[in-house]
C-alpha cells in the first residue's frame, strides 16, 4: 500500500532562483510517512507514548529535476521492508506525473533512551500488512 501527500513548493522551501533547496525533500518525506504511519493507525505521537521511537539511521535522495516555488507536488511513499528492529520507506517525489526524486529512509526501533528495540508486534503486523507483498514474504524473519 503506497501513500501520498499532495503539498505547494513555499517560498521559504526556494533559493533566490525559485529552485527547492534539495534538504527539504526529506521533510517531504517525512510528511508523507508521518500520515502514512497517522493511517496505519499508529501515528507517531501514539508510538511516542508508548516508548518506541523510529529515528532514521539511513537516508538516500536522488533528484532527476528540480522542485520550484509555488509547484504543486505529490510525495509517494510505500513500506518495502519490516525487520524485527527497524523498517524502510521509499518515496516518489512527482510533478505531473513526472517523478522528479526518489530516496527512501531506513528507521531503526528505539526506546527512550536510544536502545535498539524488538518493534511490538502490533505494530510490526501492521506495518508488514502495509509494506509491498514481496517485502511481506522475504523479510519476515530478518533483524
Amino acid at each position: 500500500m503506497s501513500f501520498s501527500v499532495k503539498l505547494r513548493v513555499r517560498y521559504a522551501e526556494s533559493d533566490q532562483m525559485g529552485v527547492a533547496y534539495y534538504s527539504n525533500y526529506f521533510v517531504w518525506f517525512e510528511s508523507a510517512r508521518t500520515e502514512l504511519l497517522r493511517e496505519s493507525g499508529h501515528p507517531y505521537s501514539e508510538m511516542e507514548k508508548d516508548g518506541l521511537f523510529l529515528p532514521v539511521s539511513e537516508c538516500h535522495c536522488s533528484y532527476s529535476a528540480p522542485a520550484h516555488y509555488d509547484e504543486l507536488l505529490e510525495v509517494r511513499c510505500l513500506i518495502t521492508e519490516v525487520r524485527t528492529r527497524a523498517v524502510r520507506f521509499e518515496y516518489e517525489v512527482v510533478r505531473e506525473e513526472t517523478v522528479i526524486a526518489e530516496g527512501h529512509t531506513v528507521h531503526v526501533c528505539t526506546d527512550r533512551n536510544a536502545r535498539p528495540r524488538l518493534i511490538p508486534t502490533h505494530v510490526r503486523e501492521t506495518l508488514l500488512k502495509l509494506a509491498e507483498p514481496e517485502a511481506c514474504c522475504k523479510n519476515q524473519g530478518r533483524g
